[in-house]
């Protein structure tokens, strides 16, 4: 291409696997790895071959590359001020960029300044972030010897709490900055909570930033692959430390915990005690925790919850992290029930089922809404604080769904049985019958709810209620007229149903495929749905139930996908059954 020509910039779209391959190997043939993009912009030749490619992470430039006969052409300055165009169109006037040492005095020509460097790369940003985030750093400074731990805590252990313990014992102030990446099995909000709950007294837990172990500085941490491309990253994320947060903080000695078991983070650390005391810094190793000859780690922790075992990972955590393990159980029980297919009348992720108003996606939006309630709910420490979080969940749930109830039933179920199960945490559990407690805490919790919602009206968030109308709810009108159960009723009873029925009945079917399925169906044959009585009336309902109930004694998935289209076209939503699932879900994740 000849210099004086005005490029043709294209975004190629990375949807397509074609057009991801064509820039893999463009990356690839420049001596770059493909990472996650938002965008990716492109000059092409004539023949389509790729000349030059930029891409777009957030507020991060990435991917930067120029085919090596194009590199005297002139391409990378329009590229580039392409790609902070585009950047600046979505509100992010700020950028920072991840780049090879060759290509700094072009990012230097158009407004970047590098904020940290290593042999094969350097980071650069073109605004006043760094500056201004070390300006907050320095509100914190104090005198006295001062000392510093990042940790990510997904989720806080009892080997994080040592490693704090130890450290502030050895340092007048000790800071902790948490890991800020999303993505991971625990949000940023509930890490940092579990942190703030566990630190020592004096210590002070900061906000994360973008300049410790992020996307910025350590894009391949969460990849945990062992390349040069890794170590350059170390490299900047310590050079950016060492320049500029420990001399913002008079932080004078970097804690860090042995690492027996990973290979990144082990040289991490290698490194770390070999370059921060080039900047002032000395690095103190502590050694790891250890519970029966293996150390405790959040992976373990992980590990337990995944494999349907509390009781190991509250063993390893302490007490003011399980409220955090319970609504990870709980939100992992909902969004099971939600990602469950073939599912009569229900949103799903083949279908949305009986609605109209209601998609997959909208029913995401509600359930990442309600989550940061969830860890409240199981720490409360009255029923009136617990229904309180209760209508809190429900508002932002329908502020993010635009007005949609998506997850009322859920809301109320799931939160007397996280608060149960709370209790059961604090309490001495050996040789005593945890599913008859189970039972007994949810009665009795929802029996004072009731009593509360007797005096005070506003305080009531059962799905047969609406405190923001007064008009008589769906599910009261077929409570009083045909004399069934409905939601605060079965409450009240603790859900026996669930623990003499539903949840022997799932536990059966451990290993079957249709496991979730053929446990809807059970629920659906047992219950009296209100959301179904509501829909087409008590004897329909009735018939629901049979029919349901013959499906599942001749179980074939034909069988299913037929009752799934009737349901659909009927209008049949049995939402009652659906909350009952996720709650079984739940129960039995707990139970272990």
């Amino acid at each position: 291409m000849d210099s004086f020509e005005i490029p043709d910039i294209q975004e190629v779209p990375l949807q397509s696997s074609l057009f991801r391959s064509r820039v893999q190997d463009f990356l690839e043939r420049n001596g770059l790895c493909m990472e996650a993009l938002d965008h990716y912009y492109t000059i092409q030749g004539a023949d389509g071959k790729i000349l030059a490619g930029a891409g777009l992470a957030g507020d991060i430039i990435k991917c930067v590359a120029v085919d090596s006969a194009e590199r005297a052409s002139g391409l990378t300055v329009p590229l580039i001020s392409r790609v902070v165009s585009e950047a600046a169109s979505r509100g992010l006037t700020a950028l920072k960029v991840f780049t090879k040492p060759e290509y700094e005095q072009v990012f230097e020509s158009l407004g970047f300044h590098t904020i940290a460097s290593a042999p094969l790369a350097v980071l650069m940003e073109n605004g006043r972030e760094l500056e201004e985030y070390c300006e907050r750093l320095r509100s914190f400074r104090t005198y006295g010897s001062c000392g510093l731990v990042v940790i990510n805590a997904n989720p806080f252990t009892l080997g994080h709490k040592y490693l704090l313990d130890t450290a502030a014992a050895r340092v007048d102030r000790l800071f902790v900055i948490p890991v800020g990446e999303e993505g991971q099995q625990f949000s940023y909000d509930e890490r940092r909570r579990m942190i703030s709950k566990a630190a020592p007294g004096g210590a002070e837990v900061l906000d994360a930033s973008s300049y410790q172990i992020s996307a910025a500085t350590f894009p391949n941490y969460f990849i945990k692959e062992w390349s040069e491309i890794s170590e350059t990253q170390i490299r900047l994320d310590l050079d950016l430390f060492g320049r500029h947060i420990a001399p913002a903080l008079r932080v004078l000695v970097r804690f860090i915990g042995s690492e027996p078991e990973d290979t990144l983070t082990a040289r991490y650390n290698a490194l770390m005690s070999k370059i921060l005391p080039q900047y002032g810094v000395s690095v103190m190793e502590i050694p790891r925790l250890e519970t029966d000859g293996a150390p405790v780690s959040a992976s373990r922790v992980r590990s337990a919850l995944n494999g349907g075992s509390l009781s190991s990972a509250a063993a390893l955590t302490p007490s003011s992290s399980h409220p955090f393990l319970l609504s990870q159980l709980a939100y992992k029980a909902m969004q099971t029930e939600l990602e469950t297919p073939l599912k009569p009348g229900l949103v799903g992720p083949d279908s949305n089922g009986a609605h109209t108003d209601m998609s997959l996606g909208l029913m995401q939006k509600g359930l990442s809404a309600i989550r940061p309630f969830l860890p409240g709910m199981a720490a409360a420490s009255s029923v009136r604080s617990l229904t309180r979080l209760g209508i809190d969940a429900e508002e932002a749930m329908l502020a993010a769904t635009g007005g949609v109830n998506t997850h009322r039933g859920a809301i109320y179920a799931l939160g007397m049985a996280l608060n149960a199960a709370g209790q059961l945490l604090l309490c001495d559990l050996q040789g005593s019958d945890i599913e008859q407690l189970m039972q007994t805490y949810i009665g009795q919790i929802s029996r004072e709810q009731s009593s509360n919602y007797l005096m005070d009206e506003e305080l009531d968030f059962t799905p047969e209620s609406d405190a923001s109308r007064q008009e008589e709810s769906n599910g009261s009108a077929a409570v009083r007229q045909y004399g069934v159960k409905g939601a605060r009723q079965m409450a009240m009873d603790g859900y026996g149903i669930l623990f003499s029925d539903w949840l022997p009945f799932y536990r059966s079917l451990s290993s079957d495929k249709w496991r979730l399925q053929k446990t809807l169906l059970r629920i659906i044959s047992t219950l009296d749905d209100t959301c179904v009585i509501h829909r087409v009336g008590y004897k329909r309902a009735q018939e629901v139930k049979i029919e349901a109930a013959g499906v599942l004694s001749g179980f074939s998935p034909e069988a299913l996908e037929d009752l799934c289209s009737r349901y659909a076209s009927e209008r049949i939503s049995p939402g009652g059954a659906a909350d009952m699932l996720a709650l079984t879900v739940f129960i039995e994740s707990i139970l272990n």
